[in-house]
């Protein structure tokens, strides 16, 4: 019987811990039936908790990575979380987060920071890992934008991580004891947007003019602050260069 519950394993960082997982290790939380050869899939709902008591039967540990860009974080742990709490054993909680979203007032931060505090005050053990961007988002800014003239580009520097050394570090939290606020992490290199656009259209073999701009308000001022940014605690060894060789191979 899997010990440890996966949400979210069907998006980039679900499919990511899958991979790194042993097989017999993690179940796999997913609103639609499924069937994978070697993987244990169970049906639940997080929006309206049906499914979560049997899904969570034996569970030591939770990896949650189930989001809604479009709102809705908070009440789907919510309903996680109270699901977890009427378990024999209450089980760890480990989730994922995002650097800086105390600091940017975006509204998908916000809604993080809600998520964030329903966690810390389930009443379970708990671990929250908040990390930068991974290599996949960054390059979908760009290469959305690959038959334009002129590429746009902010004023601001990101720190690109791979998924993969994000994956490995939530399997290490969830086999520890919880941990709370564990370091933040980023990835090896800071690099401006206007490198990685760049980089990003050099390595599709592609010439583009690269138009960089800057945006008044406070969330490009939190940007440009570097509240997105982790300089002190750089993650793994996988570049953006490295990403784009795998990528576009």
């Amino acid at each position: 019987m899997s010990s440890l519950l996966l949400t979210g394993g069907t998006g980039t960082l679900g499919r990511a811990i899958v991979a790194a997982a042993d097989p017999g290790d993690v179940r796999i939380l997913s609103r639609q039936p499924r069937r994978a050869s070697g993987r244990d899939w169970v049906r639940a709902d997080l929006l309206t908790g049906d499914g979560l008591d049997a899904a969570l039967h034996g569970v030591q540990t939770i990896i949650h990575c189930a989001t809604n860009p479009r709102g809705g974080d908070a009440r789907m742990t919510r309903t996680l979380v109270d699901a977890a709490r009427r378990s024999a054993t209450p089980p760890h909680l480990v989730y994922i987060s995002i650097v800086g979203v105390d600091r940017i007032p975006l509204g998908y931060y916000r809604e993080k920071v809600w998520t964030e505090r329903v966690v810390q005050s389930s009443g379970l053990p708990w671990t929250i890992l908040r990390a930068t961007q991974f290599h996949q988002l960054v390059f979908s800014l760009f290469h959305a934008q690959r038959r334009m003239p002129v590429v746009f580009s902010p004023r601001i520097r990101l720190q690109p991580l791979a998924v993969h050394d994000v994956a490995g570090e939530l399997l290490r939290l969830a086999a520890g004891p919880a941990a709370e606020h564990a370091p933040d992490i980023g990835g090896p290199q800071i690099l401006t947007a206007t490198e990685i656009a760049r980089s990003t259209f050099a390595a599709m073999g592609a010439r583009r003019r690269i138009a960089s701009f800057r945006l008044p308000g406070a969330t490009f001022a939190a940007l440009r602050a570097g509240d997105n940014l982790v300089p002190g605690n750089r993650f793994g060894t996988a570049t953006y260069a490295d990403f784009l060789a795998a990528r576009l191979r």
